[in-house]
């Protein structure tokens, strides 16, 4: 193994860094005031490593190749690394180099057994700064093992924004003083936005190809992160589940399991709800609960799944492909997810339902209401009649109706804010 990594070490020393294209997020590599880990997290594929580059290559105007590594986990000439391989590495980088870097960044560490026991050792005894990334939540703030608490600090990368996504179609990206052409361009590359996502490389790849991509991601997340890490034996009755996922809006323990009984597969409600786990943690799917003032309470009611991108929803459901609603509540939930914000969503007794509710503490502190098409007129009037009512039930006058772009010329009421996701 030590030849191995000596080869990944020299070969470092050449590599030529991809073209980057920036995004909105900067990755901070001025030294800290406290030695602390910087743990990258997000889904597979959603741009982690490239900005890294990007930080790199920053470092590298100030900085030799010797005094900056980084190193790849998933090479696949590192077979199953473990934990000697970490504990041979700046032995390893003192012997070739004569000294320890000053900067390590180390990709899917999360793959070498007790890595977390060794990043404590060097921040505890080498001057070195080190980031990471993973795509597992087993990583993230909430999640790091004992060792590391308090002493890593988590930078959550999601898909790209869709003012990313129009820098990356090389597109003027200010909404600011817009023209009639120019909102007309944008509403027609938002539509290729919310039906294909914002991972990078399939922003990047011709339309015909996308779906192709998009179902390679999905089977390397199925295999390696969700099947292979957790040690899954029962590959049909996971990928079942999945496409229920897909193809559900409320999901409870009870009706999973029942369907897929119904299908011919006997899987315990103990084992469903442990794939469902297994599914967060890939950082892939997120549930979210009713409002209720009882925690209890909350979890036997049903759950809403959002997925962390559109493009996944759209290349692997088979009742998606013109539910444009369901695409843009799900856009929506990531923005505000991307933001840190506390969600429920909240639904009455008579079935009026409003998408999110996002807290503040133990106070609501806006609601959200996502209505694709504002231009029919029993839709628009349910939607904004639902949102009135619960603002009043449960004191929150921040109200906002979210749309892909508001037609001209339509009123809404003056206590609703309406937010037009195309420009926001």
């Amino acid at each position: 193994m030590n030849n191995v990594l000596r080869t990944i070490l020299q070969e470092w020393q050449i590599k030529k860094l991809p073209k980057v294209i920036s995004r909105d997020f900067k990755l901070e590599v001025n030294k800290p005031l406290v030695n602390n880990a910087t743990v990258i997290t997000g889904f597979r594929r959603v741009g982690k490593t490239y900005i890294i580059f990007e930080a790199i290559e920053k470092l590298l105007t100030n900085y030799s190749r010797k005094e900056v590594v980084y190193i790849n986990f998933e090479d696949e000439r590192l077979i199953n690394p473990g934990a000697e391989l970490l504990t041979n590495l700046i032995p390893e980088m003192i012997s070739m180099w004569g000294n320890p870097p000053k900067y390590l960044f180390l990709d899917e560490l999360q793959v070498v057994e007790n890595w977390s026991k060794w990043v404590r050792r060097m921040l505890d005894n080498e001057d070195i700064q080190i980031f990471i990334t993973g795509s597992s939540s087993k990583m993230s703030s909430a999640e790091l093992p004992t060792e590391l608490r308090g002493r890593a600090w988590e930078k959550k990368i999601y898909p790209l924004t869709f003012r990313e996504f129009l820098k990356f179609k090389n597109v003027d990206n200010d909404f600011l003083s817009l023209t009639a052409n120019q909102i007309a361009n944008y509403k027609f590359l938002f539509e290729e936005y919310l039906r294909f996502g914002g991972l990078p490389a399939v922003v990047l790849t011709e339309e015909e190809r996308k779906h192709e991509l998009l179902q390679s991601y999905f089977q390397t997340v199925v295999q390696k992160e969700i099947m292979e890490r957790n040690k899954v034996e029962n590959e049909l009755a996971m990928k079942t589940l999945l496409k229920l996922l897909f193809n559900s809006t409320f999901i409870t323990i009870s009706k999973l399991h029942n369907s897929l009984k119904s299908l011919g597969i006997a899987v315990g409600k103990s084992t469903v709800d442990n794939y469902l786990s297994y599914i967060e943690n890939s950082c892939f799917m997120d549930q979210l609960y009713i409002f209720n003032a009882s925690m209890i309470n909350q979890l036997q009611y049903p759950r809403k799944v959002y997925f962390v991108d559109t493009g996944l929803m759209t290349a692997l459901s088979t009742n998606l492909s013109n539910n444009r609603g369901k695409l843009l509540e799900n856009l929506m939930y990531i923005k505000l997810k991307k933001e840190g914000e506390r969600i429920t969503y909240y639904k009455d007794k008579t079935d009026n339902e409003v998408d999110f509710l996002v807290w503040k503490e133990e106070k609501i502190e806006a609601m959200y209401q996502v209505c694709v098409d504002l231009t029919d007129e029993e839709t628009r009037s349910r939607e904004i009649k639902s949102i009135i009512r619960a603002g009043k039930k449960l004191g929150c006058s921040n109200l906002n109706l979210v749309t892909s772009v508001k037609p001209e010329g339509l009123v809404i009421p003056k206590n609703i804010n309406v937010i037009e996701m195309v420009v926001n």
